[in-house]
This record gives structure tokens, C-alpha cells and sequence, in this order.
């Protein structure tokens, strides 16, 4: 039996060939698939409701797009696709790719990550909490309605999830919530949720 590794792609290839399809992201030439479900996709787009919500009422100068993938500038061949993500419309200027493409590649552009945590949880937990404390974003939240994640960050027995990593000196600070407690966010000060009202029913 021969073993036979997965083509690897660069971020070009990656862009024309998948850039338009949310279902890849792109890591390190690896084509990921991020297995979106209609319950994944639901929680993503309630998130993505409450967030949009509160920039309104605070008057924010942010936005929330429906689609983005990430750049990272040290990365040559990875192209990130968060579930939810909050730009700062001011520093979109900066944008090398933004007014053709929506690709960011400035950390200082991203306000906030969101990813919905599913069966390739790994890449949720361990790999994107360290690119994005590079990338220096503000904050990101791990959202694991499932309990999916392993008994080292969600704890035993596994429940239903809500990670809430705030950067602090370049090293996320991690706060967890379970069903019934009510989710703090320093980004959103006025933010009032829980997990169990972003539950797919």
C-alpha cells in the first residue's frame, strides 16, 4: 500500500479554486473542510445577529460581512474562514486585497473572531487560538454548542460551551461558560447572552 499526502496548495490556488466556497479554509497547503451544518450555520448566524446588534446600539464604526477569509502575513499558504468576524471599517483602507476581494490581512483591521466549534475542533481550539493572539486580535470567542472539544478544554464531562479568549499582553485569557450562565465580553461591554439562547433548536 502506498501512502499518498494531499496536493498542497498555495494561497492563489487556494483563492481561485475555493475562494468563493465557505464550505474550505486553507491551512498551511492543506485544504480543510469546515463541514458546516444547518445547526453550525445557525448558531453562527445568531452570533453574527447579537453582534451586529450591540455595534448598532453602541455605534461602533464596525461591521460584520457575511463572508472573509483571512491572510495571515506570515503565513504563505494559509487562508483562515471564521464563522463570524467584526472589521473596524477605518482600518479597511489598509486593506491591500479588501476593495477586489474580501481578504484581510492586517491583524489591527480585526476586531473579533467567532468560530463554531465542529468535529475538527483541534484547529478551533489550538491552532486558531494561536494564530489569532498573533495576529493580535482583541478577542475570540470558541463557541462548542456541542461539546465537542477535548476533555482538556472543556473539562469532563463534556457540555455544551461558550470560550471567551481576551488578549492579554499577546496570550488569551480564557473565560468559560456553560448553559444557564450569562456570556461577558470586555469587547462588548453592554452584551447580554447566554449560550442557551443561541442554541440550534
Amino acid at each position: 500500500m502506498t501512502y499518498t499526502p494531499p496536493k498542497v496548495l498555495s494561497f492563489e490556488e487556494f483563492i481561485t479554486q475555493y475562494g468563493d466556497d465557505t464550505r474550505y479554509e486553507l491551512i498551511d497547503g492543506e485544504l480543510r473542510d469546515m463541514e458546516p451544518t444547518g445547526p453550525h450555520e445557525a448558531v453562527a448566524g445568531s452570533i453574527a445577529g447579537r453582534i451586529y446588534v450591540e455595534i448598532f446600539n453602541s455605534n461602533f464604526n464596525w461591521l460584520v460581512p457575511k463572508n472573509c477569509l483571512i491572510k495571515p502575513p506570515y503565513a504563505e499558504a494559509t487562508a483562515l474562514r471564521p464563522d463570524v468576524i467584526v472589521l473596524d471599517k477605518i482600518q479597511l483602507s489598509q486593506e491591500p486585497f479588501w476593495q477586489k476581494e474580501p481578504i484581510i490581512c492586517n491583524g489591527s483591521t480585526i476586531k473579533l473572531f467567532a468560530e463554531v466549534v465542529s468535529t475538527n475542533w483541534q484547529d478551533d481550539y489550538a491552532r486558531k487560538v494561536e494564530e489569532y493572539a498573533f495576529l493580535n486580535i482583541p478577542e475570540y470567542w470558541i463557541v462548542d454548542f456541542q461539546g465537542l472539544g477535548g476533555l482538556q478544554f472543556i473539562g469532563n464531562p463534556k457540555q455544551p460551551t461558550f470560550t471567551v479568549c481576551q488578549l492579554v499582553n499577546g496570550v488569551y485569557q480564557q473565560q468559560q461558560y456553560r448553559l444557564g450562565d450569562t456570556i461577558s465580553s470586555h469587547l462588548l461591554p453592554n452584551l447580554q447572552m447566554k449560550l442557551d439562547e443561541i442554541m440550534p433548536i
